[in-house]
């Protein structure tokens, strides 16, 4: 028997907003989309055009709530990139990094939800 990743979930608020964060900051690309006939959610999955791996966005019509409770937000998605320090100015540029830990070498920007995602440099460096 053998696991393989699929994808992450983050649920969302604004579906456009998070398409267009996501294609900016980090150059996902929907690759596929499922919505309930009745309009109550849409699964929108984005991929790296690279791995199989893909983040899940849920948006849910009847979400009432401000945002989503993230708790203490320990967990995260991490990518790596093969250009980090062009990564981390674009990133600062759009004004999206909530935390650097220079002594790893490490970065984290944040989604329009509050999600913190790692970046990373790519171990073929």
């Amino acid at each position: 028997m053998k696991f393989t990743f699929a994808h992450n979930n983050f649920n969302i608020m604004d579906l456009d907003k998070s398409l267009a964060f996501y294609k900016e900051a980090l150059g996902l690309q929907e690759v596929r989309r499922k919505e309930a006939e009745d309009g109550s959610f849409i699964l929108v999955y984005l991929g790296d055009g690279s791995s199989r791996h893909t983040l899940e966005l849920t948006w849910l019509r009847d979400w009432e709530k401000e945002s989503y409770n993230l708790g203490d937000n320990e967990f995260h998605l991490a990518l790596e990139v093969d250009d980090y320090e062009g990564a981390l100015r674009k990133h600062k540029e759009m004004d999206c990094v909530v935390f650097e830990n220079n002594d790893m070498g490490i970065y984290f920007i944040i989604d329009p939800d509050g999600y913190w995602i790692e970046i990373i440099p790519s171990e073929d460096k």
